[in-house]
């Protein structure tokens, strides 16, 4: 049992951040599922206590639970909804990498997500249509986070070939089209608040898309906080303590020598497991020392 968990930490800790994500959306699914199959053995099943995790249609009862703009993102409503999800993050992800930083995707799928729950409260508050079940409506789903990495992928590069199933080849501004649009058609349907969502991070991927052409990034708003908090949270290394040796000239060259073949051999280790595994398979530290190399 040891072994599998410090595999999937190294695994998390190795992995693209899209795959974070899919980990973090994975493991509160889990969670959340014990919790629910626990409480229903002792006859205790409570829909409501995972309403407080969900981003609800009503501005009153959001204000009592503001947290939810965030951790309605990271919950599902069921296996399918997260696989489905999932399968979407990984892919889009996955070519949204290609054209742009980690910190981008980041800062894009929190942002879609504020968008998308942002849109949802807003819709249900402005039309008269969604008045009468407003106060029973909660919403939860990392959809709104992934079309808006799908749009922006889409904006960045319009023409990108997607090959689908049965389909064939489609060019992916029309497949991010066909969604947006889908949703546009369903937005008074049962899963309206989802639809409505939908759009909200789509235009949000397309905003943060656009501005950054201009050389303007939205996400750093949310990628700064994030980056204070992660670094509350990491692991500094303790300093070694500094220890002067004075030797001969001689043995400083035999020492320098020694180090510089270390450091060769070493690299040569690393470019040898890139050849063959790919960079994915290297470690943290692995990583470092190539970057390190690069820019003697």
């Amino acid at each position: 049992m040891g072994t599998i968990i410090t595999d999937l930490k190294n695994t998390f800790q190795r992995g693209n951040i899209h795959i974070r994500f899919i980990y973090i959306n994975a493991g509160c699914f889990i969670i959340t599922t014990l919790i629910k199959v626990l409480l229903q053995l002792f006859n205790r099943a409570n829909e409501t206590l995972f309403q407080w995790g969900e981003l609800p249609a009503s501005i009153n009862r959001f204000i009592s639970q503001p947290w939810s703009i965030i951790t309605y993102m990271f919950m599902h409503a069921g296996i399918m909804h997260l696989l489905f999800n999932m399968l979407w993050l990984y892919w889009f992800g996955s070519l949204f990498l290609q054209f742009f930083s980690a910190k981008h995707l980041r800062g894009v799928y929190i942002l879609g997500g504020i968008f998308g729950g942002a849109l949802f409260i807003a819709s249900y508050n402005i039309f008269p249509y969604f008045a009468p079940i407003i106060n029973y409506s909660f919403m939860l789903g990392a959809s709104a986070s992934v079309l808006a990495i799908v749009a922006a992928a889409a904006y960045r590069e319009p023409n990108y070939p997607i090959r689908l199933f049965i389909v064939g080849t489609i060019k992916l501004k029309y497949l991010a089209i066909i969604a947006i649009v889908t949703d546009l058609l369903f937005i008074t349907s049962e899963n309206a608040g989802g639809h409505i969502a939908h759009i909200g991070g789509a235009l949000s991927g397309l905003w943060f898309a656009a501005s950054l052409s201009k050389g303007w990034d939205i996400t750093v708003w949310i990628n700064r906080p994030l980056d204070f908090i992660l670094s509350i949270f990491s692991k500094k290394p303790r300093k070694a303590k500094m220890k002067i040796h004075y030797g001969s000239d001689k043995e400083k060259d035999y020492q320098y020598n020694a180090n510089k073949k270390h450091q060769s051999e070493e690299i040569d280790r690393i470019l040898d497991k890139l050849k063959k595994s790919g960079y994915e398979s290297l470690t943290t530290e692995e990583k470092k020392s190539l970057f390190d190399a690069s820019k003697r």
